[in-house]
């Protein structure tokens, strides 16, 4: 079997695997943040970085809702990691955003961050900080979840189905959930043009 073959076998597998009733959580809980008119602060790193970019887009643009990617502030994000440490990027981006308990934060992770390991330390404490504030959090990860499943209200846990493509494939189902979710009926408010 060719590698791209066994890739998408891979893939059909975690598709096969995902939780239906867990993604429809995640939706209740976007639904709740409209109804309460809260602000969606959407976190990863990396790859995850690159699909809150993205996600924060389509739910801003198709969903209506007010959504933020401290990542997209390259200034702030270089600013804070120079002056401040790796670990506050996210808290001191929430702290200046006065994040609250209307507000819904949403972690985008393979691992989920692992203080512990020294793994997305700002991740690890910007779930702290939500804590803190009283902010639900959701999360899209992969693994164990790490932090990100461990603090979540409700959570989509991509199945692993081959240690060495743990980290392409949930980042791939990171994006597919983000865009069922964006096109959900009880989510999407303005139909994509294509």
């Amino acid at each position: 079997m060719s590698f791209s073959a066994a890739f998408v076998a891979r893939a059909r597998e975690a598709l096969d695997g995902l939780s239906c009733d867990s993604i429809e959580h995640l939706v209740d809980e976007l639904v709740g943040l409209r109804e309460r008119e809260g602000r969606l602060f959407v976190l990863g790193v990396g790859g995850s970085a690159a699909n809150a970019s993205h996600a924060v887009n389509d739910f801003r643009k198709l969903c209506g809702l007010e959504a933020y990617a401290p990542t997209d502030n390259v200034a702030e994000l270089t600013a804070r990691t120079n002056d401040e440490g790796w670990e506050t990027t996210f808290t001191g981006w929430l702290r200046t955003s006065r994040l609250g308990a209307r507000d819904l934060v949403m972690v985008l992770s393979v691992g989920g961050g692992d203080r512990a390991r020294n793994v997305s330390p700002n991740l690890v404490a910007a779930l702290e900080l939500a804590a803190d504030c009283a902010t639900p959090v959701v999360a899209i990860v992969g693994r164990d979840g790490g932090a990100a499943l461990r603090s979540a209200r409700t959570s989509v846990l991509v199945p692993v189905v081959e240690a060495g493509l743990v980290t392409p494939i949930t980042e791939a189902f990171q994006s597919l959930v983000l865009h069922l979710l964006v096109s959900h009926p009880r989510l999407q408010r303005s139909a994509t043009k294509w």
